[in-house]
């Protein structure tokens, strides 16, 4: 038995935005405690990872664990069809289907086939973060797009008092400091200054994806991953993303 019901589309909107950057197959975790999702993009470089208790949806029945696999293109067309407003249902259909029904007066249905997906879940990756940053993401989403008028990717560098972001290329230089008293700068902690490089494109596409979300807790250190933490506050939905360095 499986029947979940979020009071919002925004959320599902933008999970799917955003796994959909990634990934073109999503293997869902359905549990009694929620619903889990974590999966790498192929070139093996980026990860992602969902959290969605079952306390924020508006109802929350599934009386096993199911593992549901769908192509990410065919939820991302259900899901565009879905207004901010709109109540999301998710049920089990017959045979290897999925039943999405979208309605807030005006009701919907769709069916999604099921496809045959991975068991073996990726680990997290564990990284000794030595900066810990948080920003609205309004500013990181305009701090990466200055960057990428320049350069495909970016040198993220953490003082004691400051984060600094840095693009080069033929085209010429950007360089963006976000001071510790800045109001655009939240929260920063720096436990040891490090300095790394990341792709701007993938950052960009993931940031702009998680629209929805007011902040971004960004962790990282020298030559490591990086990883992205949103919080859609209203539904408790927990996105986390993580990227590799570039190496020289």
């Amino acid at each position: 038995m499986l029947q979940v019901i979020s009071p919002r589309a925004e959320e599902w909107r933008s999970v799917v935005k955003a796994i959909a950057t990634l990934i073109e197959e999503a293997s869902f975790e359905f549990s009694p405690e929620g619903i889990k999702l974590r999966s790498m993009d192929p070139s093996h470089i980026a990860l992602v990872n969902l959290e969605w208790p079952n306390t924020a949806f508006e109802k929350y029945v599934c009386d096993q664990q199911y593992l549901l696999t769908v192509r990410i293109e065919e939820l991302e067309k259900v899901m565009k069809r879905a207004e901010k407003k709109d109540r999301v249902e998710i049920s089990l259909g017959e045979g290897d289907t999925l039943k999405f029904k979208l309605y807030n007066g005006y009701k919907r249905e769709f069916t999604v086939h099921l496809i045959e997906g991975e068991e073996a879940q990726t680990p997290l990756p564990k990284v000794p973060f030595t900066t810990m940053a948080k920003l609205s993401i309004k500013t990181l989403k305009k701090v990466l797009s200055d960057v990428s008028v320049v350069s495909d990717q970016v040198t993220i560098k953490s003082e004691h008092d400051k984060l600094l972001f840095m693009g080069s290329s033929e085209l010429g230089e950007a360089s963006i400091v976000l001071e510790r008293d800045s109001p655009d700068l939240l929260d920063l902690a720096v436990k040891e200054t490090a300095e790394a490089t990341y792709s701007v494109e993938y950052l960009l596409s993931f940031v702009k994806a998680m629209s929805a979300a007011d902040y971004v807790t960004v962790e990282f250190a020298s030559k490591m991953p990086i990883k992205l933490d949103f919080l859609l506050e209203e539904g408790g939905v927990k996105l986390q993303f993580y990227l590799a360095p570039r190496v020289e």
